[in-house]
């Protein structure tokens, strides 16, 4: 065991001296693509309850785990109706700490392509010539480096990903939701995981983090989130989409807006697609959605599509702002220290939004922490920035280096 599992394991022993439960009885769910098939109607059951499990020996499978396993859980919607959702849980090598394994729920993002509206496009579907391959070795990169040091891994699809259905992409509740109900569901599996946890997330999976920590306390009430990591967030949703909008050349962020547009218009009917979009735009959205996010600008209609082209005149946008409001992370309390990781090349999610955001975090007195990574642009920021990501996590469980709140010089920093 090296140093850095040693510190974990003891500071875990140390602060954690719960008796751990006693095993529970799960379900063993289908082979192949029948399991991501949740049975129907779906028995009843408490958010964040197993349905099945079965071993997971996928792309994203962590090679240090001792033992990886693919689940279907029970989690809640923005309504708190209950939908299955998919995800992996990965259980470290070794004997489990007195009080249980310390825990990482991973909150996935949409670079590379894990976000499309198909099933396939979940990360635990993902194969070695799937849409979406790169970015999915890139997280178990970084997963594994976690499970290798003594951390239980919990990582969710989402709704609507691997099982069939409509995906809320960049609606922070459910989303955040499904990260949190996976770590009751991983302790149902496995019960010498722990109850402290932090969760950590990249791009949608950033705005998913910080909802899932702002609810944390009043959502998952026996269990402790000791800290939480933002990567790239996407935040100031409004304002960027009016810029897109006006803008006469080919803009990367234009896939996810319009995606983010097309996932809105499915939850709340006052947004009309119609009144929005082009018909151009209305006609190709499916290519953006079947192709899981994979280079959608390079190819196809959407190489050429100028940015202010896709949308009608005049768009009828009253009610995207509103929703768009009520998913901006800025607005969050929360509880547990916030590291924000940002790259300085990002177009997705730009520099200067997210510095809005950490102001915007700072004036709701939560404490925040914020790492730039020089050149780095949207997903880089997340390979780059592993390791003191990895240090920060760390001393959150250990308690051997306080947060320092940046709050006052990321306030009066210029942009």
């Amino acid at each position: 065991m090296n140093s850095r599992v040693s510190a974990v394991a003891a500071a875990c022993a140390a602060v954690l001296l719960t008796v751990l439960p006693a095993a529970a009885d799960v379900a063993a769910g289908p082979s192949g693509a029948a399991f991501y098939t949740p049975p129907s109607p779906l028995p009843e059951g408490k958010r964040g309850s197993v349905i099945w499990t079965r071993p997971f020996d996928g792309t994203l499978a962590l090679p240090s785990a001792a033992r990886n396993i693919l689940t279907l859980y029970r989690s809640t919607d923005a309504q708190g109706r209950i939908v299955p959702v998919s995800g992996t849980v990965a259980i470290p090598q070794g004997e489990a700490p007195r009080g249980g394994w310390p825990v990482i729920s991973w909150a996935h993002g949409t670079a590379g392509g894990t976000a499309g509206g198909a099933p396939g496009c979940a990360p635990s579907r993902d194969t070695a010539g799937g849409p979406g391959h790169d970015y999915v070795t890139d997280i178990r990169v970084l997963l594994d480096g976690f499970v290798k040091t003594g951390y239980a891994v919990v990582a969710t699809d989402y709704q609507g990903l691997g099982v069939a259905g409509v995906h809320p992409f960049l609606q922070g509740v459910s989303t955040g939701r499904n990260a949190l109900d996976i770590v009751r569901a991983a302790r149902e599996i496995e019960p010498e995981i722990g109850k402290r946890y932090v969760v950590m997330g990249h791009s949608q999976g950033g705005q998913a983090d910080l909802f899932a920590a702002a609810e944390s306390a009043s959502y998952l009430p026996d269990l402790k989130l000791v800290g939480n990591v933002a990567i790239s967030p996407p935040s100031q949703i409004a304002s960027r989409l009016e810029a897109v909008m006006k803008s006469d050349k080919v803009e990367p962020a234009l896939p996810y807006l319009l995606f983010m547009l097309r996932s809105y218009a499915a939850a709340y009917p006052e947004i009309d697609l119609a009144r929005i979009l082009s018909a151009a735009a209305r006609a190709h959205l499916p290519e953006l959605v079947n192709g899981c996010f994979t280079a959608p600008l390079p190819k196809g209609y959407w190489a050429t599509a100028v940015a202010r082209d896709q949308f009608v005149p005049h768009p009828d946008i009253i009610a995207v702002h509103r929703v768009a409001a009520a998913n901006e992370p800025g607005s969050l309390r929360i509880a547990a220290p916030t590291l924000v990781v940002q790259g300085t090349a990002d177009k997705i999610a730009p520099p200067r939004d997210t510095l809005a955001l950490v102001r915007q975090l700072c004036a709701r007195r939560n404490v925040v922490v914020f790492a730039g990574i020089p050149g780095a642009d949207h997903e880089e920021a997340m390979v780059a920035g592993a390791g003191l990501t990895h240090d920060w996590i760390d001393a959150r469980f250990t308690g051997v280096s306080p947060v320092v709140n940046e709050c006052g010089a990321l306030v009066s920093a210029t942009d």
